[in-house]
Formats: structure tokens, sequence, C-alpha cells
């Protein structure tokens, strides 16, 4: 998901435990009992150490309070989860900032493991690796009070609505096959520009991955609202931990992944952090 201003603090934080990790220290090689590959200290950006880089500014519920080291908010929590994993301690975690545009720059990177809410696509591919998902996002309506699109309760209702995506996105590619509105979606160079036309009233509703529609509607677009979220469709956005272009970790923290996607702790880490995102609000059918 391309990452843009429309992400913006929310409001008030939710009062959640702090998830307690236990692990050795990655003072030397990482437990590798878990049946991943092993790898050195020298695969590290600082030996004995686990870097991880989050947004310049972190966002709730990715990040609370703009301090991952509490392990609270979603991504904070993941990472800390996938520390364990490779055998790390919560005391040797260490936290760098970065853009979210140069972190996925080819070249060389001062972190072991960047996480941002970065969409897994075969383009960034080239310049960097991914982990196997640790969230997929769907896809939601926002639209303004009042407008054309206020009172949309299903997909039939949506087909009638002029709805704008960012080109090339998961949001279009939804528009397109689970909606199919009888007016081709308005395609635009990224979700500022959507956001304009629709507070300028030049289109009735747009569509954006769910997280970032519940920040769009709550906290940045006067009037806005989350219509419904949409069915899957297309090709999932998926949300990958981002590694330097061939990486030895990279197997590694996929493997992590997946034995937290298996054991159900990336389940209870979503209900936790993110349930709020869709509370009452419909599933458009």
């Amino acid at each position: 998901m391309p990452r843009s201003v429309l992400r913006t603090a929310l409001a008030a934080a939710a009062a959640a435990a702090l998830l307690v990790l236990a692990g050795c220290s990655g003072a030397s090689d990482p437990a590798s009992s878990s049946g991943a590959p092993a790898d050195s200290a020298a695969d590290y950006i600082t030996p004995g150490k686990l870097t991880f880089a989050t947004g310049q500014t972190a966002y709730e519920p990715y990040v609370y309070d703009d301090d991952p080291t509490t392990g609270k908010g979603f991504e904070a929590a993941v990472a800390y989860a996938v520390a364990e994993q490779l055998g790390f301690a919560p005391e040797d975690v260490v936290w760098v900032r970065t853009s979210f545009e140069a972190a996925i720059a080819p070249g060389p990177k001062n972190f072991d493991i960047n996480i941002q809410q970065y969409t897994i696509t075969d383009e960034r591919k080239q310049a960097v690796d991914f982990s196997t998902p640790y969230f997929e996002a769907s896809q939601t309506i926002v639209a303004i009070a009042g407008g054309k699109a206020d009172g949309v309760k299903d997909l039939a209702g949506a087909k009638s609505l002029l709805l704008g995506a960012m080109a090339g996105s998961t949001s279009a590619t939804t528009i397109d096959e689970a909606i199919a509105p009888t007016t081709p979606a308005a395609l635009f160079s990224s979700n500022e520009d959507a956001r304009a036309a629709l507070e300028a009233g030049q289109i009735d509703a747009m569509v954006l991955d769910t997280p970032t529609a519940y920040l769009a509607a709550n906290f940045y677009i006067t009037g806005g609202f989350m219509v419904g979220e949409l069915p899957a469709a297309g090709v999932p956005d998926q949300w990958g931990l981002l590694l330097q272009k061939d990486s030895p970790l990279t197997s590694r923290v996929s493997h992590a992944v997946d034995t937290l996607r298996e054991d159900g702790t990336l389940a209870d880490l979503e209900k936790q952090w993110l349930s709020v995102l869709t509370e009452g609000v419909p599933t458009l059918k």
C-alpha cells in the first residue's frame, strides 16, 4: 500500500497490555531449533542486535505514541514477536527510522528489517526482499457525509457511484472486480490526488485499504466516513517485512512470520490492535 500523508495519528490510544516476549540473546548465533536455516552474527547490521526500522513518524494503531520500543501497536508487537522467533530478547532489538520511499529504494540499508505497511509487489521485489505476508488488508469505500454515497448499503448501490482510486493499486482492481461500477473508476497518480478529487466533488467516493480508509475517514477528510468494506477481489493487498535485496536473513524472517501465522499469534495481534478499524463498518454484499 503506498504510504502517504493520508496516515495520521488516531485520537486516543487503546488500553492494551504490552506483549511480553522472552527469548535468548542474539549475541551469538540465534536459536535455530525452529528448523529455519541458521544465520550468523555477521548477517546483522550490528552483531548481537536485531535492527528494525519504522517510519520517521510511526502512527497508531501500528505504533502507539510514536514509540515502537514499547511493543504497543500492531506492527510494534509483530516486530517483537518476530524477534523472539529469531532468538532475540526484547532488549536486543534496536529501532531506527526511515522514510517510506528511502527504504524501498535500491542500495544498502541501515536496518535488518523494516516494518511500515509495505505491500508486496513484483516491482518492489526488484529492489528489495520481502518476507511472507504478516497481514492482508481488505478494501473499503470512503466518502463524505451528505454526498451521493451517503446511504449506500450494498454493492448494488455502489455500482452507480463514480469511484476513485490510485492507478495500479489493489484498490483500483477491487473496484473493477468486486463492484463493476456502471461508470469506469477515475484513476489518480496518488491517494492524495484521489482525496483531493473527493473533497472537490469530482468523484462520489474513493477506495483505500481498510487501515488507511479508517485513518482518512476519521481524522483526515472533513466529514469523511467509511461506507463499507468490500469483498476480496483480484490480488490481495498483502504486507511483508522489508529487507535488503538478497539479504541472508530473508528466508529465516519468512519462517518466523509463517510460524506466527500458523500458531495464531498474528491473528491474536490483529484482533488486539486492529479490530478498531472496522468496528461498526458494514461489509457490502
